[in-house]
């Protein structure tokens, strides 16, 4: 009976333990001194000499130059990526959607989160690790504001200014650090700090062929690209898209009135992501297909005379009125005279006398071009937008149909896709819309900060506080309005979301740090939960504990009259009840779960607790059995 982390990987002491695995005579622990326990306070450290000689590759030194890009406070930023987390998810079943609409319910397989979407990433890291197929982020462009995303960077300007070698050599600031200008080092840093450890995070989301599209203007776009490349790797950068966000206007522009804006796209691994990489075809695409095979292929006849070619094949043949002629052609007297007689070629008479012809057959979609013009623009995002809530309350949208394009590139039906600065849900609209289209089962993760609307808002006018209220609206009716379009195929198309909050941990702080209990915490060990936490709490931190999606199927069962949660159909069993005796322990191992989870202090007395894992090797030796 093991107890259960309940926070995220520590990702430090992971790649410690991996470089120890590699070198360990490159890795020493050094005692520095005791606790008050009398616990050894060990000291990590890598010598770098002998992982030199290991690698045995030239090494670049001091002050050599070499290319890097770096800036203040990039190590925190790695360093505030791989530590842990205690936080965890809580469920809002009010706000929750059921698959079929139904408020209140959580008969579904989306989540929607509200919090930093750092915190969220390392919550959900265990769980999707390797497991999501597309992530797209529109994250803030850096226009000058503020950030919401308040990470631990917080320092005067004057510090700043210290380390950054901002004075002139008289002391005075170069710059004025009070302004987040372009001219302002912090301009950068605040913005590379705050996307940096996110990028880092989503980067172990990704699947082997998983794909990130990440959307920019002219104020980050080269800083993203290096990260990025830093990130993902060079090599498994595919391309930047420039999408024209809209039409028309610009006319008060200082220089230049700017209609685009960028997509950025890198995959986990450029060797595995040997997609479709294919859209279906516009109408116009398929207007010059107009003629069928009884099988249903389109076709259209592409001439086969290549006049002026530098090394013209001379094919001899006989026309159907007789004549002969000789003719440059792309193919081979042998392949001209096959493709006449099954009839994939044909001549065609002119005013200049015979052509030759063959058949093209339309491919499974059209590749789609680095510049994006026809899949929305700001204009139509909001006409949408303004079509569902009877208003414009949300500024900036990306187009649904954008999004919905990129995820045909790349998905297939039962993926999952994140999007970890929602805004106003224009991922999931666009996620519910294909499934909708093309019968899939795609399953949507947003993540959005708790961003309050100005008072002096439409959105606010209307009723919603928070951007958080506006995108989960957003979802409700958009999935209303779906299935209400096309009610004969989507009759089980998922509408639905479970909402969840990012919280500090249900646990006290006793559970992760016993060591630190005095006299005054003894009654903390009666029980380590927080009282104001409910079982269906501690169910979801421990499915986030154990990997399991917290979008699992749920039910609540009855064991020898105790509430159990039964998790993806008897994969996980879960009861948080007191009073637990040798019966319902029984019972519960005569189910043969994966997994099974008890409260520490739920059981009846020690006889239980000692009797505990003999009852388990009788009845289900291969269960792992875990306490809270």
């Amino acid at each position: 009976m093991d107890k259960l982390p309940m926070k995220s990987t520590d990702l430090t002491q992971q790649n410690y333990e991996k470089l120890a695995a590699l070198f360990p005579n490159a890795v020493t622990e050094t005692v520095k001194g005791y606790d008050e326990q009398g616990n050894a306070i060990i000291e990590r450290a890598v010598d770098a000499d002998v992982l030199r000689q290991e690698i045995s590759a030239q090494v670049v030194e001091g002050r050599q130059q070499r290319y890097q890009f770096t800036w203040p406070d990039k190590n925190k930023a790695i360093v505030l990526g791989n530590t842990p987390t205690t936080k965890t998810l809580r469920l809002d079943r009010e706000k929750s959607v059921g698959r079929d609409g139904t408020r209140g319910s959580i008969d579904t397989e989306n989540i929607y989160i509200e919090g930093d979407n750092l915190d969220a990433l390392k919550i959900l890291r265990d769980t999707y690790l390797g497991k999501v197929k597309m992530i797209y982020i529109d994250p803030p462009y850096n226009t000058g504001n503020d950030f919401i995303y308040e990470d631990d960077f917080s320092e005067s300007g004057e510090a700043f200014a210290e380390r950054s070698g901002l004075r002139d050599e008289d002391g005075n600031l170069r710059y004025d650090m009070k302004q987040n200008n372009e001219a302002s080092g912090r301009f950068h840093t605040d913005w590379l700090n705050m996307m940096y450890p996110r990028l880092r995070l989503a980067r172990d989301l990704l699947s082997e062929d998983g794909v990130i599209f990440i959307s920019i203007d002219d104020n980050e776009v080269s800083n993203l690209r290096i990260i990025c490349d830093n990130v993902f790797g060079e090599g498994n950068n595919i391309a930047t898209l420039i999408w024209q966000q809209r039409k028309g206007g610009g006319n008060d522009s200082r220089f230049v009135a700017v209609d685009h804006e960028y997509i950025l796209i890198y995959c986990r691994n450029i060797g595995s992501c040997g997609m479709k990489w294919r859209v279906p075809q516009s109408e116009e695409y398929l207007k010059r297909y107009k003629e069928q095979e009884c099988d249903g292929r389109r076709y259209y006849w592409d001439t086969l005379i290549r006049n002026g070619l530098q090394s013209p094949i001379i094919v001899k043949l006989q026309t159907p009125d007789g004549d002969t002629v000789i003719i440059n052609s792309q193919w081979s007297q042998k392949r001209v005279e096959d493709g006449l007689k099954d009839g994939t070629v044909r001549f065609s008479k002119t005013s200049n006398g015979w052509s030759l012809h063959h058949k093209v057959y339309m491919g499974e979609g059209q590749v789609i071009r680095s510049l994006l013009t026809e899949y929305g623009n700001n204009r139509s995002a909001g006409q949408n937008l303004t079509a569902l809530f009877g208003s414009a309350i949300f500024d900036y949208s990306k187009p649904h149909t954008l999004i919905k394009v990129l995820a045909q590139l790349c998905t297939s039906k039962g993926d999952f896709i994140l999007d970890f600065f929602s805004g106003s849900a224009t991922t999931a609209h666009a996620v519910m819309q294909l499934n909708a289209e093309d019968g899939g089962h795609r399953k949507f993760i947003m993540v959005q900060l708790p961003e309050r609307c100005e008072e002096k808002s439409e959105a606010y006018k209307a009723g919603y506080k928070t951007i958080c209220e506006i995108g989960e609206e957003r979802i409700r009716r958009a999935g209303k309005k779906i299935k209400e379009d096309s009610p004969k195929t989507t009759q089980n198309l998922d509408v639905g979301f479970r909402v969840f909050r990012v919280d500090d941990s249900n646990m006290k702080d006793v559970y992760y740090r016993p060591d630190d209990l005095g006299q005054i915490d003894i009654e903390d060990m009666i029980d380590n939960i927080k009282p104001d936490r409910t079982p269906e709490d501690l169910l979801f931190q421990t499915m986030l504990s154990l990997g399991v999606f917290p979008s699992s199927k749920i039910e609540e069962i009855t064991v020898a009259g105790k509430k159990v949660f039964d998790v993806a159909d008897g994969f996980l069993l879960a009861c948080f009840d007191s009073d637990v005796n040798d019966i319902v322990v029984t019972e519960i191992a005569k189910r043969k779960p994966s997994y099974a989870v008890f409260r520490d202090s739920g059981f009846a007395d020690d006889a239980v607790s000692v009797n505990f894992d003999q009852i388990f090797r009788e009845y289900s030796p291969n269960t792992e059995r875990k306490v809270l």
